[in-house]
Formats: C-alpha cells, structure tokens, sequence
C-alpha cells in the first residue's frame, strides 16, 4: 500500500514538474513593418528584412538578432517567440510609398497568419504616416475596398478581426516616436475603442529612420515597463473580483436564480 502511495506521489509530482516547466513561458508574436524585421527570423521567410546578420544597413549599428528591441524583451521575460511576421516598408492601409498598392503586405491582409501565441505585440504605423497615407474617416463596420486606402478604416478592419480571431490574447499597439499628430491621435481613438492598450514609445535614437542599438535598448525597455504595469493591474483587478464575487456566493446566488425561474415557470403552468 505503501509502495502504491509512493509511487502516486511520484508520479503526480514528475506531472506537477513537466506542466510547470510547459508554462513557464509565455508564448510571444512580433507583427510588424521593419522596425521588428531582421534576416532569417521571419516568417513567412519570404517577407522583406531591413536589419541583417553581420551587414550594416547604411550607418544603423544593428547588426545581430540580440539588438532587436522584440529579442531583448523576450529574452528578458524568458517567454517564447511564436512567430514574427515583420514586413519592412509595410502599411496598415493598402496605400504604398509612390501610390503603389500595398495590399499583400499590408497588416490588414496578413493579421489572419499571426499564429496561436499568449501576446500579440503590433508594431506599425510609421509607414502610413511616412507615405503619408490617407487618413480617412473612422469606420467601425462594412468596409470596402477604398476604404482600406485609408489608415483610420484599415485599423479598424485590423483590430476587429485580431479581437475576434484571437480569443483570449493580450494585444499591444506599439506607437512609433515622430509620427504626424493625425496618425498619434487616430491610433489612440481606435485602440481604445477595441479595448487594445497602447505602448506610446520617447526618445527613441534612430539611424536612417531606425532604431539604433540604443534605440532598440530604449523600445525593450519602455515595452516591459508598461506590460510589466499592465499585468499587475490586471493581477489587482482579478483579485478585487474574487474579493467581491467569491465563487460560493456566486453559486448560491445562481442557484436561487435557479429556484426562482423554476417557481416562475410552475405558477405559469398553473
């Protein structure tokens, strides 16, 4: 009997050890413009870099996966990087730089290939604002397809369809620095209209209009701060609820909601 208890307690606890070690991290996906790219860590592979392996792109000193802002912070955090679908030069609208049709890299067209991570960090935006794309009205449902020229219509298709396709993921929009004022306000409107908390990013040193090694340094950090923030009040917020609705009172209030419909729907039949 004894024997059979031991190896029990052995058994639960070597099960105990492994789902611990499963979920020890988070589970992370990058989407962004080329800010977040960097070569042989994309995906799909075929997506454009603008940061390379041992190859300075015209004065940046970026040049190893370890300075990217999105490596720093999962290293830090020792979550898991899901996926990174980063295109460089890619817009939220479909409008390009020169009037081209940016649809296939738009964020629009690839929020459907994001993975099945714990959180989404959603990067973009500088491109719109750089083209400068149109700016548009804000349009909460039935999109066209000039309507996707437009940058406030184009986030708002994006981040209804994240929020709905993935259920239960925590999704961040990171603001770039130096944006112009319509896009700033336009992202903060429409983050708050789908409840996505947004990472205002200062001070970021950038070389060729690119974060630096320091400037990456300076996004990792100010990204962890707030989520950091973020979690805790989350954290509070969960604790105030238990606090306030404890699990036996809510089922005893549920089951004399329960017995109230139940003499409800006797009296009716009497």
């Amino acid at each position: 009997m004894k024997k059979l208890a031991l190896t029990l307690f052995v058994s639960i606890f070597t099960f105990s050890i492994s789902l611990a070690q499963k979920g020890s991290g988070l589970s992370v996906t990058i989407f962004g413009d080329s800010y977040s790219t960097f070569e042989g860590y994309l995906t799909p592979s075929h997506n454009e870099a603008w940061y390379f392996l041992d190859r300075q792109q015209v004065d940046n000193d970026v040049v190893a996966v370890e300075d990217t802002w999105w490596h720093q912070l999962i290293k830090k955090n020792d979550w898991r990087l899901c996926m990174n679908n980063s295109y460089s030069g890619s817009t939220i609208s479909s409008s390009g730089y020169g009037g081209a049709d940016y649809t296939p890299r738009s964020f629009v067209t690839r929020s459907s290939n994001l993975g099945n991570p714990d959180i989404i960090f959603v990067f973009g935006a500088t491109n719109d604002s750089w083209v400068p794309a149109p700016i548009g009205e804000y349009k909460y449902s039935g999109w066209t397809k000039d309507d996707l020229k437009s940058f406030r219509p184009s986030l708002a298709k994006m981040l209804d369809y994240m929020t709905k396709r993935y259920l239960g993921v925590k999704i961040y929009f990171i603001l770039n620095s130096e944006l112009s004022d319509a896009i700033d306000s336009s992202v903060k409107n429409i983050c708050a209209h789908y409840n996505v908390p947004v990472i205002e990013l200062q001070d970021i040193e950038k070389k060729a209009g690119h974060p630096s090694i320091a400037g990456m340094k300076a996004i990792a950090e100010q990204v962890d701060a707030f989520v950091k923030k973020d979690m805790k009040k989350g954290r509070k917020a969960k604790a105030f609820s238990k606090k306030m609705f404890p699990k036996k009172d809510m089922k005893k209030n549920g089951n004399k909601l329960g017995k109230k419909n139940k003499r409800e729907k006797q009296s009716k039949r009497k």
